[in-house]
């Protein structure tokens, strides 16, 4: 086949795939997830079932990808902003401004949608992709002389093994806020 068919095929494929992420992540919105039918996301779409069935298995896969979708955005606008700085300390504050705007406009589902999303391997490598772009950001920093850690690094053996238990076992110090200098 010559190039451009190959192109244009491409392309519409993308654009059919993208207004079934957007118009099931509408519909879902709109009627909660298990009111949700694959029959109504192509006929909202414009595309037969099979059409439909050929991109998604069902209801849970789209919003699995239309999450994974968004998460991916998120992340590189934030490397983004990270390589756009000027310096290590404007990108920290930069991509740390970004990021909770992020976490504060996005959607605050916390049940089965949550549920459904925040799982596998994609969010995982989300989760990542985020840490190693915050250390490296707060290294820099660091090695600058701009940031004073006040409390042991994650990964110290004066902390705890869970997320929430990572405080220092030292009962006199409490942990605080890393401070700029």
């Amino acid at each position: 086949m010559p190039k451009l068919w190959n192109e244009t095929i491409e392309a519409h494929r993308h654009a059919v795939r993208d207004a079934i992420l957007e118009t099931t992540a509408a519909l879902v919105a709109e009627h909660g997830l298990a009111s949700v039918k694959m029959a109504q996301i192509a006929e909202q779409v414009g595309i037969g079932r099979a059409t439909l069935y050929k991109y998604f298995p069902d209801v849970e896969a789209i919003l699995i990808a239309w999450h994974e979708r968004h998460v991916t955005e998120h992340v590189s606008q934030l490397a983004e902003l990270r390589d756009r700085a000027e310096d290590p300390e404007q990108a920290l504050r930069s991509v740390l401004l970004a990021y909770a705007f992020i976490c504060h406009h996005r959607g605050r589902d916390t049940g089965e949608i949550a549920a459904l999303v925040h799982r596998g391997e994609p969010i995982a490598r989300a989760q990542r992709q985020l840490a190693e772009l915050f250390t490296g950001l707060l290294t820099q920093v660091a090695a600058d002389g701009r940031l004073t850690p006040t409390c042991p690094p994650v990964n110290s053996p004066t902390t705890a093994s869970t997320p929430w238990q990572q405080r220092p076992r030292h009962p006199t110090r409490e942990p605080s806020i890393a401070s700029w200098t």
